[in-house]
């Protein structure tokens, strides 16, 4: 009686867990078959709840990589695209490899390289000035005095000091201070060709001996006209006024075509590298 018991719950345990094989009639060891049976039934549910939980994995991870390709596909190919108005090698020159620029990569870095004798430079300075006004808020624009003789050196040293004391506040007007410099070379025929003329031009912006000694001596001042004359010589500078953007493109009127060509040569590269 006792082994007809145990053999009924056998055959139970079986029809619920395992029916892919069929039971045997006869047991002579219903403990084990119990046993056996049991586990079988647990790696079975087991196995289920494995591939099932495979299958929630793998379900879960499509969606991920769908929407990474929707975002592949939403990327923005307008520059890409887009048919530019101006051509590298007519309307700029490519510098290769790229350069250093003054500032950091936070921002797209336009250099203007000019000098205060420069007719051409006098001429531009209220246009270049004025599309720095406006700039783009990703965009920095940077002066640097070319260095090509001992006057230029000079002056490249008169306007990083007056940089330095404009940012110190000892000169309130920086921009005062440089259009009175381009007027005293081509209006007053003053070629501030002396340290002594440089600063009596200081003076007039109530620059102390002191202040003008200390700044125009200082390291500060000769580091910067190293850095001015090392990006001259890796841009290959050779006139002015001359544009580099990012330290990439280099471009003056010549290859723009004219003076406002040459801004919107500046504004078309930016929108180029605002799209790397």
């Amino acid at each position: 009686m006792k082994h007809t018991i145990l053999l009924s719950f056998a055959l139970l345990a079986i029809a619920a867990c395992g029916q892919e094989e069929p039971v045997q009639p006869a047991v002579s060891e219903p403990d084990v078959v119990e046993e056996s049976v049991v586990e079988e039934a647990t790696e079975t549910i087991e196995a289920v709840e494995e591939a099932e939980a495979t299958v929630v994995e793998e379900s879960a991870a499509e969606p991920e990589a769908d929407e990474q390709a929707i975002l592949l596909a939403q990327a923005d190919t307008s520059a890409v695209t887009r048919e530019w108005q101006f051509q590298e090698g007519k309307n700029y020159i490519r510098l290769v490899p790229t350069q250093p620029t003054l500032g950091g990569a936070d921002k797209i870095e336009v250099a203007e390289f000019f000098y205060y004798l420069c007719p051409h430079c006098y001429n531009f300075e209220p246009s270049i000035k004025e599309w720095a006004a406006n700039k783009p808020a990703n965009a920095r624009f940077v002066q640097v005095p070319a260095m090509w003789n001992q006057i230029l050196v000079l002056h490249a040293r008169m306007f990083y000091t007056a940089e330095i004391l404009a940012r110190n506040g000892v000169i309130e007007d920086a921009a005062a201070f440089n259009t009175a410099v381009y007027q005293e070379i081509h209006v007053r025929n003053n070629k501030l060709s002396s340290e002594a003329a440089v600063q009596n031009l200081f003076e007039r912006f109530n620059v102390s001996d002191d202040d003008f000694n200390r700044t125009w001596n200082s390291f500060e001042v000769d580091q910067k006209l190293r850095v001015a004359a090392d990006l001259a010589r890796r841009y290959s500078v050779s006139s002015t006024p001359m544009i580099v953007v990012n330290g990439k493109y280099r471009f003056g009127a010549q290859e723009a075509g004219s003076y406002p060509k040459v801004l919107e040569v500046i504004d078309e590269l930016i929108v180029r590298e605002s799209a790397r």
